[in-house]
């Protein structure tokens, strides 16, 4: 999951996410991401961790450790959602975030850690992720959503809740680009089919095979070419 290079002071593009970036052996995109892009011009690290929201990749120190690996000129692509929408407190997970931009609070005891958390809105935590990357001299990319196996009609979701929405008005209201892998994606489901797309999804209606995923990486790659006054659009391999 990571690029090994022999230039060690190249910029290098942190992935921070949930399980569609990372669940396994090249089970997410963040796994194929080294392999488009110019081992010559930038090296991929892929932190994202499966099972995670903003949240808990926030409590649990992940966050933590990717600022004490990055430095300023660095990029993170910032992608939560999937694991967001779930329980802020039961005794399995403990890891949803309140809903929506705004800055209200609740204060919990946690039943998985046992501890008292005060929790926020997603909102929240991508503006916290945006705003340590930019104090570091990185440059955050927030993109959306992958997209989930969920037809209806000949058209599949676009987007699990309004996460996707949410996460285009972050990047927007903090100046700071924005990759909508949600519609690049449900683009080529639908162009593909449900019966294809479904070889993509072994397990669940969420989380990919190989194939999925590397289709999901290049997919990501080719929406980071398409940011204006991007430097890391020119660190991506011309494949």
């Amino acid at each position: 999951q990571t690029q090994a290079v022999s230039e060690p002071n190249l910029p290098t593009l942190f992935v921070v996410g949930d399980p569609t970036a990372s669940n396994g052996p090249d089970l997410g995109w963040g796994s194929h991401l080294a392999k488009y892009s110019d081992s010559s011009k930038i090296r991929v690290m892929n932190r994202a961790r499966g099972g995670r929201s903003s949240r808990t990749f926030l409590t649990e120190g992940l966050w933590d450790a990717v600022l004490g690996e990055m430095r300023a000129g660095d990029f993170v692509l910032i992608q939560f959602g999937h694991n967001d929408g779930g329980p802020i407190n039961d005794d399995r997970r403990a890891r949803g975030s309140l809903p929506g931009l705004g800055d209200e609070t609740e204060a919990i005891r946690n039943k998985v850690t046992n501890a008292d958390e005060v929790v926020h809105t997603y909102g929240w935590y991508m503006r916290r992720f945006i705003a340590d990357a930019k104090a570091k001299g990185a440059i955050p990319i927030v993109l959306s959503l992958t997209v989930r196996n969920i037809w209806k009609e000949g058209k599949v979701e676009r987007g699990s809740g309004r996460f996707s929405q949410w996460s285009a008005e972050i990047a927007q209201g903090e100046g700071v680009p924005f990759v909508d892998l949600t519609d690049i994606i449900a683009d080529q489901y639908e162009l593909l089919g449900a019966i294809r797309v479904a070889e993509f999804f072994p397990r669940d209606h969420t989380h990919t095979s190989v194939e999925g995923a590397n289709l999901n990486a290049v997919l990501v790659v080719s929406g980071l070419k398409t940011l204006a006054d991007c430097p890391l659009a020119d660190m991506l391999s011309p494949e």
